[in-house]
């Protein structure tokens, strides 16, 4: 499948985008970009100049603290990456955002999306339904943070990304549900147990 076809699939979810639409708009602007396995996107410090939608690989989204790298966002095909406070307010970034596997990304320079923005009313309200659609998973990401305890945020992302278990380091998922990497470990093992007695 082409893989622009996969973004006009995810915009679609948003606003009705026709063909000719999406040739008109979106053809010209769009920039496949393919990156090797612990490549960055975007590095703290630099300003974000790009919209990332994933086609194919996978990505994370981390910061700094000390020797620590905190992670905030792991994302997959078919999801949107980006460092948002810097891409929108046009100041440098606080984050690193770096693929774990090889990675296709479908990318949007910020002044080409403004400039699409004022051609089409259409275009400028699905922007804006796109944002306010991370703005909200974001929200909930952070309620389920502070509301559920760490083996619920466990059990939860287990059964919901089952197959980020087995692609991601356990360094990186210990960081992103906010979980010593022995607890991890531990809610791992017992997991483990558990599928094996169901299967016995």
């Amino acid at each position: 499948m082409d893989v622009t076809r996969l973004f006009l699939n995810y915009l679609n979810k948003f606003v009705s985008i026709s063909e000719d639409e999406f040739e008109q708009y979106f053809l010209p602007i769009l920039k496949v970009r393919r990156f090797g396995k612990k490549e960055y996107l975007i590095k703290a410090g630099e300003v974000e100049n790009y919209f990332n939608f994933i086609v194919k690989g996978l990505v994370r989204k981390f910061y700094k603290k000390g020797h620590q790298e905190i992670n905030t966002q792991i994302s997959v095909e078919g999801q949107i990456i980006m460092s948002q406070q810097s891409f929108l307010g046009r100041q440098p970034s606080e984050y690193y955002i770096e693929t774990i596997e090889p990675s296709v990304i479908i990318s949007i320079k910020y002044e080409n999306l403004e400039e699409l923005y004022h051609k089409s009313k259409k275009m400028e309200r699905l922007g804006r339904l796109v944002v306010t659609y991370m703005m909200a998973v974001s929200d909930a990401w952070q309620m389920q943070m502070i509301k559920m305890t760490p083996r619920e945020r466990f059990l939860n992302f287990v059964m919901k990304n089952p197959q980020l278990m087995q692609r991601v380091p356990q360094k990186y998922l210990a960081s992103y549900l906010n979980i010593k990497p022995e607890t991890f470990s531990r809610f791992k093992h017992l997991l483990k147990n558990h599928s094996k007695n169901n299967a016995a």
